[in-house]
């Protein structure tokens, strides 16, 4: 899942030569591996370990498996990003390509369903693969008990003891919380990302406290439905600083002509419900006077950390920074036993990041080679149109010093994106000076989440940008763009 906090710098582990704090003694253990989280990366490690024939268990106290991302992060907000997406089109774009639809309106309670019944399908597809996969399911919170022990306080009341040669802690993160706001789900006037996807109805005006993923998606989500949508920033650009900077002002520009108001460079200090609505003080990030903002919801979106509170570290003498687990360079703890993957350790909190971790785990567990290329690790934002990125920024190569070459090129020239009147956005690249092998791709537009595979694709096998040049691409299609903007990096595109 989605979500803010997806730092994007490159992860670096604190290395040591683990030791056992306590040795297995007693009978063989009960499993090979135990997997204490069903989220991404959670489920996927117990699924593989499953296919490599290790007697594997996953403990999962939600009731449901997929963990955040597809209970109440990635899965439903991507329901809802399209629901609304369609209700916009018909609204603002049908006629545009002759087509009149009077009397459009929103279903709000319908929307809302069939996000809900996305959301059950998966979670039940989840519970289908475990079995096929022999892959035993305990629901109930785990912690862990010793090198090789985790208890378990089962969701019936009861208490469970599991023995497993390896576990793996793969417990996601929560919402971090701003003390001047408190969240309070149930009032729905000040939620955070769960709440905001639960609403009973459309608010008339909606502050979004953090112009992050989360924030911008269902900022996004809530202005294509009629709210007003207000996003306060404390840094002085959306986003946190991770995107490309020059993507970043193009993506910026776009949201604003949509209708999104925002308020960078700014901090909110104080909140007060009166009634249905909520009054926010708000103050220039470096002080000064501050003024008041009333919304008739408030998100509070302002990231995640790790979910590592009360899982038993302490027991064994497992360290964390920030509340990350510290691992070595193949996700192990200092205990050998353990290991630690996701959102709980360092590194972006995207869902596929801990999906492959949990499989490099577990081909490490099974004697094989587990293995992670962080320099290929995609992030999107599914706004429309939506971010991609993948690899280096142009002001990161800057601070390293790397010589680059750089090629562009706007969608408003893809014959594709005319057709379907969809031109906003471009695609950026970035290849070293010496070698042309691409270190960053940034994409705005239509699909940029789909596009940007075959860049992470190319990076993974150490593409220039003269090979996507001289690769043949559909026409037309909107990945002739991404095409283009090869050809403009290490010579010239054809159309622009």
């Amino acid at each position: 899942m989605m979500l803010v906090g997806r730092a994007r710098a490159s992860v670096i582990r604190r290395t040591f030569t683990p030791t056992v704090a306590r040795a297995f003694s007693g009978s063989a253990p009960e499993y090979d591996v135990c997997v204490i989280g069903g989220g991404p990366g959670g489920y996927v490690a117990a699924i593989k370990a499953g296919q490599l024939g290790l007697k594997t268990v996953c403990v999962e106290g939600r009731g449901s498996l997929g963990g955040t991302c597809l209970n109440v992060g990635c899965i439903p907000s991507k329901s809802l990003l399209h629901s609304s997406h369609l209700y916009e089109e018909a609204t603002h774009k049908f006629a545009d390509h002759g087509i009149i639809v009077d009397n459009v309106s929103v279903d709000f309670e319908k929307m809302m369903d069939t996000k809900s019944k996305s959301v059950d399908g998966l979670t039940k597809g989840i519970e289908g693969l475990f079995k096929k996969n022999k892959v035993d399911y305990v629901q109930g919170w785990g912690k862990i008990a010793g090198p090789n022990g985790v208890d378990v306080s089962l969701n019936d009341g009861g208490a469970q003891s599991i023995q497993a040669k390896n576990i793996i802690v793969a417990t996601g993160s929560v919402v971090a919380e701003l003390p001047p706001v408190p969240v309070d789900n149930e009032k729905q006037l000040i939620v955070d990302s769960t709440g905001a996807l639960s609403l009973k109805k459309v608010p008339e005006k909606m502050v979004v406290i953090g112009g992050g993923v989360i924030g911008l998606e269902l900022g996004s989500v809530y202005r294509r439905l009629g709210a007003e949508v207000h996003v306060v920033e404390f840094m002085p650009e959306i986003c946190g600083g991770v995107v490309d900077k020059e993507i970043n002002k193009a993506f910026h520009r776009t949201l604003k002509k949509q209708g999104m108001k925002f308020h960078l460079g700014k901090k909110v200090v104080a909140s007060e419900v009166t009634g249905d609505q909520v009054k926010l003080t708000v103050e220039p990030a470096e002080g000064g006077d501050g003024e008041e903002m009333v919304a008739d919801v408030v998100l509070v979106s302002t990231g995640r950390r790790p979910a590592t509170d009360d899982i038993g570290l302490e027991t064994v003498g497992i360290s964390t920074t920030r509340g990350m687990i510290d691992t070595d360079a193949t996700l192990r703890t200092s205990v050998p036993s353990i290991w630690a993957i996701g959102d709980a350790i360092d590194g972006p909190m995207l869902a596929h990041k801990a999906e492959e971790e949990g499989i490099a785990v577990v081909e490490t567990i099974a004697g094989s080679h587990g293995h992670v290329n962080y320099d290929a690790i995609p992030s999107v934002i599914y706004t429309h149109p939506e971010l991609a990125f993948v690899g280096k920024t142009e002001q990161e190569l800057k601070e390293e010093g790397v010589s680059y070459n750089k090629g562009t090129f706007t969608m408003m020239a893809n014959s594709r994106a005319r057709t379907v009147l969809d031109t906003d956005g471009m695609v950026k690249i970035l290849a070293d000076k010496k070698t042309d092998r691409i270190l960053g791709i940034h994409i705005l537009g239509s699909n940029a989440g789909e596009m940007i595979a075959e860049g992470v694709l190319g990076m993974e096998y150490g593409a220039s940008s003269e090979d996507i040049a001289r690769t043949c691409h559909a026409h037309p299609t909107l990945s002739e763009g991404f095409k283009e903007a090869a050809m403009a990096t290490y010579d010239k595109p054809i159309h622009s």
